[in-house]
């Protein structure tokens, strides 16, 4: 597990590569970070998704000079649907496709501001699966007709996303897309994400609903691998 370098069109960019143990081939995935960017809770994702047999490629967004320009630029591209962060995205998708230990399908997954990203990338026709996890939801709610299979999870506590999950299956079944939605009850933002807090933080909790929790996370990992076993197979 590893940054490494790859090509993109605004010039060589960073990103997590997380390898399986074995020879390969194996499906890529796409891993896109939350807002807070490549932190050791990211990396432990590619790392989870690596161990499950997936070729795993987080890039970093933050990557191309100060943070907070970073961060203003990648929050735009979310919001227009173009710009340097999407391309860097697409451009770790055709990395992965193009290594020879990659079977050529691929998928990608994404937490919050990834999630967002998630959603957007997934009608293009260019992954195989996604998995956007309490994503923000795209302008274009229509264009997920088209959308590639997708695997989702909500927390209906979610105070950023209300009703977000109901949205996305309707716009999934529009278009009758192999789907796995699930809105966990009691749950909120980031249920997924351990960000290393003693505690959830009270403002984040009082606010969005963040709290981490075992049994929703675990069962949305479930959920991801089994969706990925079945639309990026085999490995």
């Amino acid at each position: 597990m590893s940054m490494i370098d790859y090509v993109a069109p605004a010039g060589p960019t960073r990103g997590y590569l997380s390898v399986p143990e074995g020879d390969g081939p194996w499906p890529g995935v796409v891993v896109v970070q939350d807002l807070m960017g490549v932190t050791s809770d990211v990396q432990r994702i590619g790392d989870r998704i690596a161990a499950n047999g997936y070729l795993a490629l987080t890039p970093s967004l933050y990557h191309r000079g100060p943070k907070v320009g970073c961060v203003v630029s990648t929050m735009k591209s979310l919001v227009t649907g173009k710009g340097t962060a999407v391309d860097d995205l697409i451009a770790a998708r055709d990395h992965l496709a193009a290594d020879p230990r990659c079977t050529g399908k691929v998928g990608i997954v994404g937490f919050c501001m990834g999630g967002g990203f998630t959603l957007l990338l997934a009608p293009r026709g260019i992954f195989d699966a996604a998995a956007p996890n309490y994503g923000v939801l795209p302008r274009d709610m229509s264009a997920l007709s088209s959308s590639c299979p997708m695997v989702a999870s909500f927390g209906a506590k979610d105070r950023l996303l209300p009703g977000a999950a109901r949205k996305v299956e309707a716009a999934l079944a529009a278009g009758d897309v192999p789907r796995d939605l699930k809105e966990y009850p009691d749950v909120g933002h980031s249920f997924m994400n351990e960000w290393g807090f003693p505690r959830p933080v009270p403002a984040l909790e009082r606010v969005v609903g963040y709290n981490y929790s075992e049994p929703e996370a675990e069962d949305a990992w479930r959920r991801i691998f089994a969706f990925f076993d079945e639309h990026l197979g085999p490995k």
